[in-house]
């Protein structure tokens, strides 16, 4: 109400002042423009201006209104491609879930550039690409899903190996890995990819490099890794053979160092490992050294037992074949019921040709446990002691063994 009044009372100064001013001669305004000429009245001139002001005003604020309104239409428009966008990337994931590629591959290339994570659009892109095998088409969406955002490297470079991988390339994918590893030396996944690549390339050499980090980084459980080593010394120690081996057949003379070199640079648990010895005492006996593998053998076997090795230092032939006898007897006092360690001695005894021994140590060896090598070792002594019957029957019962015969009536002799 007092905000009336005093609106009231202001106008009615103002047209007050106005009557008033109005009853005095002011002058006139005139104005000269080129050749024309325009004189007015003072009020009516001020009352142009006024007017002239205030359209000025109404242009300048029609033409920004006319300007937030284009704004607001193109804020409208943007926000609808986004929608857009996002449909269609949702639409394009379902797809590839459901393994129509093609549809996938459209879906998501399209709305990568609208799309509010570009870099999802086109890897996933790249994935529905490849499984159409269209492997150009790969690797331009993952140029695009590497342009379109800054810090994807790793991501992009990842998904390549990923994809080289599976599509079987394999040096491919070792450099892009190799690339990554630069970048981030330590990326646990990097390197377990980088693993993986290794191990289906064979490069046997570069994956026992790799296994400290592998060990260092937890990127296996404990168990895997020393699988993975035991594999992979496994296989370099058989190359290493090979290799000794070419080189004795140009010199039979020729040294087993490539062999006992990498022997020497096995880590500790592995060379501590019953199956590496195993292997490594094997490779011997094959290369002609058996001597050296009875010493490896006989030291292992004195402070930890294993029937695997027993078994081989009973096939190997040492300096001193007595000596091997009389150790391993010394081992049987201890156990007196292992069958494999019988067998052993049964052989060692042929070795020093102790006939009535070795046949005593077998027929124990069996009584212990029936198994097929020692019923071919018996049976090969009966029959080279005169005893073809003996032999022939260990033979057969053998045969019935290993092929599961069922129990059935036979014909008498």
């Amino acid at each position: 109400m007092i905000r009336l009044l005093l609106l009231l009372l202001v106008a009615l100064l103002v047209g007050t002042a106005l009557s008033l001013g109005l009853t005095y001669d002011l002058g006139y305004i005139r104005i000269s423009l080129g050749h024309y000429l325009i004189e007015t009245n003072f009020w009516v001139g001020l009352g142009l201006i006024i007017l002239l002001v205030v359209l000025a005003v109404s242009l300048i604020n029609t033409f920004r209104h006319l300007r937030h309104g284009t704004g607001m239409v193109a804020g409208w428009v943007s926000r609808g491609n986004e929608r857009r966008a996002r449909r269609r990337t949702t639409q394009g994931l379902l797809a590839l879930a459901e393994g129509n590629w093609p549809r996938a591959r459209k879906l998501l290339a399209t709305s990568a550039d609208k799309a509010d994570t570009p870099l999802i659009n086109y890897l996933a892109a790249a994935q529905a690409a490849f499984e159409t095998g269209d492997h150009e088409a790969v690797d331009e969406l993952l140029r695009k899903a590497y342009d379109s955002t800054p810090g994807s490297s790793m991501a992009v470079g990842l998904t390549q190996a990923q994809l080289q991988l599976a599509g079987n390339r394999l040096e491919q994918a070792l450099a892009t890995l190799l690339r990554l590893r630069k970048e981030s030396p330590h990326h646990p996944f990097v390197l377990k990819l980088l693993k993986n690549t290794y191990l289906r390339l064979e490069d046997w050499r570069e994956l026992s490099r790799l296994i400290p980090e592998l060990r260092k980084r937890d990127v296996l459980p404990g168990k895997d890794l020393d699988e993975l080593e035991r594999q992979v010394w496994h296989n370099l120690l058989e190359r290493a053979a090979e290799d000794t081996q070419k080189l004795r057949k140009d010199n039979p003379e020729a040294s087993l160092e490539p062999l006992t070199r990498l022997w020497d640079e096995l880590p500790g648990f592995v060379r501590r490992d019953e199956y590496t010895i195993r292997d490594y005492a094997s490779l011997l006996a094959r290369l002609g050294d058996e001597a050296q593998a009875e010493t490896l053998l006989r030291k292992v076997l004195r402070n930890h037992w294993s029937d695997e090795l027993i078994n081989l230092y009973g096939r190997v032939k040492g300096n001193q074949p007595e000596e091997q006898l009389l150790i391993a007897e010394q081992w049987l006092k201890d156990r007196p019921n292992n069958a494999e360690l019988l067998l052993a001695l049964g052989r060692l005894s042929l070795r020093n040709e102790l006939w009535g021994k070795a046949k005593e140590y077998f027929q124990t060896s069996l009584h212990l446990r029936r198994s097929r090598e020692t019923l071919a070792e018996l049976s090969r002594l009966n029959a080279h002691m005169g005893e073809e019957e003996a032999s022939i029957k260990l033979l057969m019962q053998g045969l019935e063994s290993d092929n599961s015969l069922p129990d059935l009536p036979m014909p008498r002799a």
